[in-house]
């Protein structure tokens, strides 16, 4: 009994998981069972970060480039949109990130990246209103 944290999470997480089950929490590695509760949150904010940081950059790629995006950059937005969504409508506490400063800079930069577009042609803020906005599907911005 007692596999590591540091060599084998997995074997480690199945172990806890087993002693919980059975009622001995006396046994229980409570300080890393309670950081890999707290990772679980912050893994799903950095999924949502992630895929805002591509609908955002791809909304950009829309309104500089659209006649270089076309169908394919509209999947992606529509992509991204229901993934999102998705991810809000299972995890509802995730609202309260929707309008993160960081993801509108990762946003940039990846359209920088994609487009050859000047990170210092982009606008600094993101000059939509907000995340409802961003996430209909029905909308996209002027070119």
């Amino acid at each position: 009994m007692g596999t590591d944290y540091e060599t084998d999470v997995v074997a480690w997480a199945s172990e806890q998981a087993r002693l919980i089950r059975a009622g001995r929490f006396d046994l229980l590695d409570r300080e890393h069972v309670a950081e890999e509760i707290e990772d679980v949150g912050k893994s799903e904010q950095r999924e949502l970060a992630t895929r805002m940081a591509v609908l955002l950059a791809h909304l950009l790629k829309w309104q500089h480039q659209r006649e270089r995006g076309g169908a394919s950059s509209e999947v992606t937005i529509s992509s991204q949109r229901q993934r999102i969504v998705r991810r809000l409508y299972r995890t509802p506490s995730l609202r309260g990130c929707l309008n993160d400063p960081d993801w509108w800079a990762d946003a940039c930069d990846l359209a920088s990246a994609e487009t050859g577009i000047g990170i210092d042609k982009l606008p600094r803020k993101c000059p939509w209103a907000t995340a409802t906005e961003v996430l209909d599907e029905g909308w996209l911005p002027n070119g």
